[in-house]
């Protein structure tokens, strides 16, 4: 179900003042929310000795946001030198930080090996080259099982997926390492994106256990952990159901539990969720500013796509309530838009709405994962304001909304030319 009917009477009760407080668009996330989901994702796995969640940045970069985050005990999945180092301004350190990068350069290795370093994930197996100089003590490989799993309809096929070390590399990958006086492994994957069949995360477990089985039989190691990904679901549609996180926990436990049997020994198991930790936690307010009518009705709001591409994008389906209005039984057929030039930049096609005036404030849910994170400046486009509800219901803002200075401010620099003698 799109936003919890918690977060929604209290962002309800107190919404029209945020509005004229802090003024619209603006994204809002739940304090509350964003704990409960922490919580029950670590209750689901207690049973598994050393169970860590590390937190997609990605989803949400945003430093009082990664902060509840490790308050949680959860660590930090990073894909980029900036994300390392908002990871690192929270005082996240070594094992806190996993960087799963891919094509990566030999600048971003140096960034992830400063100071204490962090997990270094590798992509690739040509990549080892560039370790040689400073090699970590602990290396993860991200593996590519390519024909042998089917991905999602968002990752894709795996076979066509650029990320990953194939199967026939994987005993070549570890063995390199070995050469290199490594001694700690890891081993990741990531096969599926916003996936709601908790079996398809099952089966991705019983994978990598097989995997690190067959390396630890060829060359006598033996594994710290193994990172199944992210890719855990949330139900944008009214009528999905939600992601059954007990099962899940519940299969994969067993699954330790026998290879325990079979080895003496587990390893311990990685999660780098990000989209079912934050984004039913966040929403988009919007104001209605226009209308027009010709072959469709067209509501038009003062956010675009610039603050959220994903309904452009994907196509995807974000819910959408109007404040004050949800139990208006005469509905209209229209199109929610935003003012960019471009036709994808809808937040909803021909949906059944309650009519509106100019002012009403429309709320679009599920924003806490890929919403800003993924904004862009397209037509000058600025993007907009991060707000976080706290428990104590207080509102508090995160970021502040980006400035035409913001926009203009990488066209201030001091004049470099390269000139050339005419021949």
């Amino acid at each position: 179900m799109p936003m919890s009917e918690n977060y929604k009477k209290r962002l309800a009760d107190i919404l029209p003042q945020i509005v004229n407080t802090f003024g619209t668009p603006f994204h809002i996330y739940d304090e509350k929310g964003i704990k409960e989901t922490c919580q029950k994702l670590n209750i689901a796995f207690k049973n598994i000795n050393g169970f860590k969640e590390f937190f997609a940045v990605k989803a949400l970069p945003n430093p009082s946001i990664m902060k509840i985050m490790k308050e949680m005990g959860f660590g930090f999945d990073c894909s980029s030198t900036p994300e390392i180092k908002l990871a690192r301004q929270i005082s996240s350190v070594k094992d806190d930080i996993m960087f799963t990068s891919n094509n990566t350069s030999n600048s971003q290795f140096e960034t992830a090996l400063e100071n204490s370093g962090c997990i270094l994930n590798l992509d690739d197996i040509s990549l080892i080259s560039k370790l040689t100089k400073t090699p970590p003590d602990l290396i993860c490989f991200r593996y590519n099982p390519g024909p042998r799993r089917k991905g999602n309809k968002i990752i894709g096929n795996p076979v066509e997926s650029k990320y990953g070390v194939s199967h026939d590399q994987i005993i070549d990958a570890y063995s390199q390492s070995l050469k290199l006086g490594i001694k700690r492994f890891g081993i990741h994957t990531m096969l599926a994106s916003n996936e709601l069949n908790y079996e398809y995360m099952v089966e991705t477990t019983r994978m990598l256990l097989d995997i690190i089985e067959l390396v630890c039989d060829n060359l006598n190691i033996t594994f710290e952990f193994i990172n199944i990904g992210g890719g855990l679901g949330i139900p944008y549609t009214p009528d999905a159901a939600p992601f059954d996180i007990d099962a899940m926990a519940n299969e994969i436990t067993q699954l330790f539990k026998k290879f325990n049997g079979h080895h003496g020994w587990t390893p311990k198991l990685y999660m780098e969720s990000g989209r079912y930790i934050t984004g039913p936690h966040g929403v988009l307010v919007t104001s209605v500013i226009n209308h027009k009518n010709i072959y469709r009705k067209y509501v038009g709001v003062d956010a675009s796509m610039s603050a959220l591409m994903r309904p452009g994008m994907y196509d995807a389906y974000h819910h959408i309530h109007i404040h004050g209005k949800e139990d208006f039984d005469v509905l209209e057929k229209v199109d929610v838009v935003g003012a960019l030039c471009e036709n994808i930049d809808k937040f909803a096609v021909q949906r059944n709405l309650p009519a509106t005036v100019k002012g009403d404030i429309l709320v679009i849910h599920d924003t806490g994962a890929h919403g800003h994170a993924m904004g862009f400046n397209y037509n000058g486009h600025l993007r907009p304001k991060e707000l976080l509800l706290k428990e104590d219901s207080s509102v508090v803002m995160i970021r502040r909304a980006e400035t035409m200075d913001d926009y203009f401010s990488t066209l201030n620099f001091e004049p470099k030319t390269l000139h050339f003698k005419e021949a």
